[in-house]
């Protein structure tokens, strides 16, 4: 791992971080048997470059984490997006030659990379093309790690940082601003409780104008911070909970959150929401929402709202979006169009207290829609459960009554 870590510097700091002595109590961590096992495992193949397929170790690289963020349930959702809802992404910021895109919670970099393959895929054949600039910041080492890691693995450039995008934004322009970026992508944490009022008052960068968000939930602090990051004609585009977009619109009271979405609004920042199906995630079996800020919109007040809660195939142990899917929703934004059951444009006048769910405006029919094998089971079992409690009681009322079963 030193040799590897001199010779590619990139990975200085990353392979060469773990000590495979680590002990604790006195216990190898790790034994030179397992490590051996390893070894042996890995030198069954040729794992050169020019003995595999292109990039066959960055796809391995991605199942292995994809296998650990199955097995490590709401702890690895932090980091990780389903690759079909980061291909969506990709999809919608469809990149462009010199483009600079920015991911502020980039977990292990996988929606970087997705756009990097989308930009491959349209322009690899053109010449002199100015490939996007990429950049990059995780709070977590072991994850940031990873993302070194998972962008070395594939062949790219990208930027990444250490630290606490939050509280100490590593990418600033020389005046001591944040950066500003063409795109920004992102799957920050939903419902991040980690902050509280004093992170947004007297922010040094000027990214809470639009208020301050509810000390337990800081998805609209997440959402201001890349809306300051882009510049005059950026554009945003982010993986949120659904709540965001709704909290606070069905009550009478003044709701944090619902000020600073009426804000969004009224300023005409909000471009679409896609309402995504749910069990996608990793870390909720709840849907999640990608909502697209744009400040050079196209469709001056308007909004689309794509309500694709029922646009899934069945997968083990989530559900996953194919391609046709991720086709037709980049058309249908693409187009600016709307889709019987599935899409509406609406003027920001017609918006509900400034509600911006699409479940709200476009509503869908159950027909053709079943329960998950596994869900349809637990409900049977639990109904069975119920039954025979209600069918004891029924025989203790009966026999009080003096009936003979």
């Amino acid at each position: 791992m030193r040799l590897l870590a001199r010779e590619n510097p990139r990975l200085e700091g990353v392979v060469n971080a773990i000590d495979f002595n680590q002990s604790t109590s006195g216990q190898r961590t790790i034994s030179d048997t397992s490590l051996r096992k390893l070894v042996e495992i890995l030198n069954r193949k040729r794992l050169g470059l020019k003995d595999v397929d292109t990039d066959l170790l960055g796809r391995a690289y991605e199942y292995l984490l994809r296998k650990f963020a199955e097995g490590s349930g709401q702890s690895a959702g932090e980091f990780y997006t389903p690759p079909t809802v980061a291909e969506l992404i990709a999809n919608l910021v469809d990149p462009t030659p010199g483009v600079s895109i920015y991911d502020p919670t980039c977990g292990t970099g996988g929606l970087l990379i997705k756009c990097n393959y989308k930009f491959i895929e349209k322009y690899d054949s053109k010449p002199k093309i100015k490939v996007p600039t990429y950049y990059g910041q995780e709070s977590i080492s072991s994850t940031y790690s990873m993302a070194k890691m998972n962008i070395f693995m594939h062949d790219m450039s990208a930027e990444i940082a250490l630290g606490d995008t939050m509280n100490r934004p590593a990418f600033l322009d020389l005046k001591g601003n944040l950066q500003k970026f063409d795109i920004v992508i992102a799957n920050p944490p939903w419902n991040d409780p980690h902050f509280t009022q004093a992170t947004y008052e007297g922010d040094p960068y000027n990214r809470f104008l639009f208020g301050y968000p509810p000390n337990n939930n800081a998805d609209w602090g997440w959402i201001q911070h890349m809306f300051t990051a882009l510049n005059e004609n950026g554009r945003a585009i982010i993986v949120i909970d659904t709540g965001a977009v709704s909290r606070g619109s069905d009550t009478k009271n003044t709701d944090k959150e619902e000020i600073i979405r009426k804000s969004f609004v009224e300023n005409d920042l909000l471009e679409f929401v896609i309402l995504l199906p749910d069990n996608l995630f990793y870390n909720t079996p709840s849907s999640g929402l990608i909502i697209g800020i744009n400040k050079n919109k196209k469709h001056k007040n308007e909004v689309l709202l794509i309500n694709a809660s029922k646009l899934y195939e069945k997968g083990r142990p989530k559900r996953f979006l194919n391609e046709e899917t991720i086709h037709l929703i980049y058309k249908i934004y693409k187009e600016w169009r709307e889709e019987p059951n599935i899409s509406k444009t609406l003027t920001m006048k017609k918006l509900i207290n400034y509600n911006l769910n699409p479940s709200k405006y476009v509503k869908q029919t159950n027909k053709g829609s079943f329960l998950p094998v596994e869900e349809a089971i637990s409900i049977l079992k639990k109904t069975e459960s119920d039954l025979k409690i209600v069918n004891e009681d029924l025989n203790v009322l009966l026999k009080e009554l003096g009936f003979k079963l």
